[in-house]
């Protein structure tokens, strides 16, 4: 049993999104099993830029100005984040432990008063530039004055395979990511990425979700009541298409399954404050359920995917190239699970949707992957032990 540390945790904002939320609490019980107090970098996040509003609101006004009739406010204001957000947001204040709110990139600094002995960058996209406001922060760039603190990256994800940074975004983040003390990446990818931009050897290691067993996500959704989805072809489609559409209704006559999807009923941008309800999203535990019970999962996510997996369901993938191949790749290439991709134009998918997978050989994968990574978050954090003893 390693000595108890104080951990802070940097994350990309959570919004209502599943799988950011998960990763953070998969992560979070993980090291307060191995003994530590972990407290996660709680930041608000704006659902649009400024830029964007000014550009969707000048558009929209044109668009009345011409006789059509459309919202002009397609973003939520703070309030309305709050009734959409309420069902993730309070399974965030049950199942994360969280610092004071960052209101802005800015105040990062006010967090040496927690005095953490480690800081974990992850895991998710926080090395993507067009998710992360401030790519330094991610490189924990704010932490400079803190000399004794332990800084490690946990299954940082690009996102991409291709390389996003500016050039001078490249040359502060490779300066901070030789301060590291550990890093790691979830996709392997992101090995060369390190190695050839920001001139670090890095290793590879599973998204935290996946570290985290079956019955455990189980116990959570028994605990909350979650519905019952047994016997249902379970798609969760984040960015919906006439084509994905198509394919859904092919698998679903495939299979003679009822389809169900966990996610809000319409978005603010269709319907705006007046629809406010319909854009509720479902409970954190409705969502775990629904892989849970599935008897089928259709998705075009990357959690989505690891959840299918965890709960050894029979799934598609459908190709998401607007939110990164390299995750999708890497992710069922590591279970040897290629072949449950399938492209959006996809037209003969019956004989995939009957093929099994074999279960035994992928569970006996992720028991040896999740004690490399255990294995990855004991050693970065016993070095840092070791080098108190020493005086250093």
């Amino acid at each position: 049993q390693l000595p108890d540390m104080k951990i802070g945790i940097v994350t990309l904002p959570f919004n209502a999104n599943y799988g950011g939320i998960l990763q953070n609490y998969a992560l979070q019980i993980t090291l307060k099993k191995i003994g530590h107090e972990v407290l996660t970098v709680s930041r608000f996040s704006k659902s649009m830029s400024l830029s964007m509003r000014i550009l969707t609101t000048g558009k929209r006004i044109l668009k009345r100005i011409a006789g059509k009739k459309v919202i002009v406010r397609t973003w939520p204001n703070k309030n309305e984040l709050q009734i959409i957000w309420q069902n993730t947001n309070r399974f965030i204040a049950g199942n994360i432990s969280l610092t004071e709110t960052i209101e802005s990139e800015n105040d990062f600094k006010k967090l040496a008063k927690y005095r953490f002995d480690a800081w974990i960058v992850g895991s998710d996209q926080v090395w993507r530039p067009k998710y992360a406001p401030n790519l330094e922060n991610h490189f924990l760039g704010f932490t400079a004055g803190e000399n004794k603190v332990r800084r490690i990256a946990y299954a940082a994800s690009f996102g991409v395979d291709n390389w996003e940074f500016t050039p001078k975004q490249t040359i502060k983040c490779s300066a901070l990511a030789k301060k590291f003390d550990a890093v790691s990446v979830r996709e392997k990818s992101g090995i060369s990425l390190c190695k050839k931009h920001l001139k670090i050897d890095v290793c590879q290691v599973l998204d935290p979700t996946l570290l985290v067993s079956a019955s455990e996500y189980k116990q959570l959704a028994e605990k909350a009541n979650a519905p019952d989805f047994k016997g249902k072809l379970v798609t969760y489609v984040l960015d919906k298409s006439p084509a994905k559409k198509e394919l859904l209704n092919q698998i679903a006559n495939e299979l003679a399954l009822e389809t169900v999807s966990v996610m809000p009923k319409r978005f603010f941008r269709e319907v705006g404050k007046k629809g406010i309800s319909e854009c509720v999203a479902p409970p954190v535990t409705d969502w775990i359920k629904s892989f849970m019970d599935a008897e089928f999962v259709v998705t075009d996510s990357f959690h989505g995917t690891a959840f299918s997996i965890i709960f050894n369901k029979l799934f598609v993938v459908v190709g998401n190239p607007k939110r990164g191949m390299a995750r999708f790749h890497s992710l069922l290439e590591t279970f040897g699970l290629e072949d449950r991709m399938v492209s959006e134009e996809s037209l003969n998918i019956s004989e995939m949707v009957k093929k099994p997978v074999d279960y035994e050989r992928v569970n006996s994968i992720l028991v040896q992957k999740q004690n490399e990574a255990f294995e990855f978050l004991k050693n970065a954090l016993q070095d840092r032990i070791k080098s108190v003893e020493n005086g250093n």
